[in-house]
């Protein structure tokens, strides 16, 4: 699959690049793409959430009242959760939300994900740039020139680079990654998938490997 190299201003190079139909190019896995963004979001919750038990709400551990002969049910002590001011039965306790996904279901998931962005020519390739200093208003420039302003874009470099990253901080929907960071829910939450050229060689590099 060949796409056309444009440039920041939003004009043809005259070069193409060859987009590998084994990664962009395959049936989509939907369960794997399913599996890969449910991995990626559980990982993002603290799981720190906590509420006290009997045994660790504030409360004297005297019996309140006799066992039989009250009419009542019986009851220990004030901490009793049936009680207001008791301990919370069967609340949340702390604990890790992630969990294991294989390396290649994981991979097909990127390259289904990858499929979709360019079947339905979502995927913008731009030649190799770089800013001096960061500057937000060449990033809005960018955007209007190709015509991804107020969607969700995700610009792939090929390595980090810090003036590209702050020039992009503060225009809203714009995300910056690397090649190595790029994941299935980015990709899917994107409306426009913006590589750079050399992002191109890195992302179909690590997939062959």
């Amino acid at each position: 699959m060949e796409v056309t190299i444009l440039n920041i201003s939003g004009k043809e190079t005259g070069r193409k690049v060859n987009l590998n139909d084994s990664i962009f190019g395959i049936e989509p896995n939907d369960h794997a793409i399913y599996l890969d963004t449910k991995q990626y979001l559980a990982n993002q919750r603290q799981g720190t959430h906590k509420a006290k038990d009997r045994g660790e709400v504030a409360g004297s551990t005297r019996k309140i009242k006799r066992q039989k002969g009250t009419g009542t049910a019986r009851a220990g002590n004030i901490r009793n959760p049936l009680f207001r001011g008791g301990g919370r039965v069967f609340g949340p306790q702390p604990r890790f939300y992630g969990f294991k996904l294989n390396k290649k279901v994981k991979q097909l998931a990127r390259r289904s994900a990858l499929s979709y962005k360019a079947s339905t020519n979502n995927i913008i390739v731009l030649e190799d740039f770089s800013f001096e200093t960061p500057k937000t208003k060449e990033i809005i420039k960018m955007g209007n020139n190709l015509n991804f302003t107020n969607k969700k874009s995700v610009f792939v470099l090929p390595e980090q680079n810090n003036n590209i990253y702050l020039s992009s901080r503060n225009v809203q929907g714009v995300e910056v990654v690397t090649a190595n960071e790029l994941s299935t829910y980015r990709i899917m939450k994107a409306s426009t998938l913006i590589l750079m050229e050399s992002a191109v060689d890195v992302l179909q590099a690590t997939f062959e490997n």
